[in-house]
């Protein structure tokens, strides 16, 4: 069992589960997300978020989905060190003839998607946890005021930018990240591997127009 946390394998395995993981979250997270632009009242997201932040299930799965962000970024970063490791003299000219584009550049792709998380969390998480954040009351509860938080943040177009360009990223990073999580789990196979790429391309777009969309349609209207 313990042959899981340090073969090259088992770490690829963790590695794919956690990042599965948050695969699925990252689609719940935009659901919710969507309330904002889809909804006229703000309070509409804001009493999504105070369930999601409240309820002691979705407490439970908060630690769990830490849980899965370290997990992904430890052992990504101990891979990536072990194949740096692995070829200490580097080529005097790269083979990158059975890499794909988005592969190359996995680990930078996660570095600024990594930097964009922590200025995430900052902005909303950690207002949240420490009293910092706006509150709004009705009907005698009181509210994070969210809502007002994200429209005021997307009418400011450097941080309209800075958003987009972070999931422009991230769906680099997810491209690839979706195909060889799926791979890892044995779904390599000339019948299988087709529609995984195709799952991941149609889940990409997805999930960058979606989040692209919520600050473009604040943003302008």
């Amino acid at each position: 069992m313990s042959g899981i946390f340090t073969s090259s394998i088992g770490k690829k395995l963790l590695m794919s589960l956690a990042g599965i993981f948050l695969i699925v979250f990252l689609l719940v997270h935009l659901g919710i997300n969507l309330l904002v632009i889809i909804y006229e009242d703000p309070m509409v997201y804001n009493k999504a978020a105070h369930f999601m932040s409240s309820n002691i299930l979705i407490k439970i799965f908060e630690i769990v989905l830490f849980g899965g962000f370290l997990l992904h970024i430890i052992y990504a970063l101990i891979l990536q060190i072990q194949n740096w490791i692995a070829r200490p003299s580097r080529y005097n000219k790269a083979n990158y003839s059975n890499t794909s584009f988005f592969s190359k550049f996995m680990i930078h792709t996660a570095a600024i998607t990594l930097v964009f998380l922590v200025i995430h969390f900052m902005d909303f998480y950690i207002k949240a946890k420490f009293g910092h954040a706006a509150e709004i009351i009705v009907d005698g509860v009181a509210y994070h005021d969210f809502a007002s938080e994200i429209v005021d943040k997307f009418k400011v177009l450097p941080f309209v930018i800075f958003y987009i360009g972070a999931f422009i990223f991230l769906g680099f990073h997810l491209i690839h990240g979706f195909q060889s999580a799926f791979k890892t789990l044995g779904m390599d196979h000339k019948k299988y591997t087709p529609v995984v790429q195709g799952a991941a391309l149609v889940y990409t777009i997805l999930v960058v127009a979606g989040y692209t969309l919520i600050p473009v349609i604040i943003y302008f209207i």
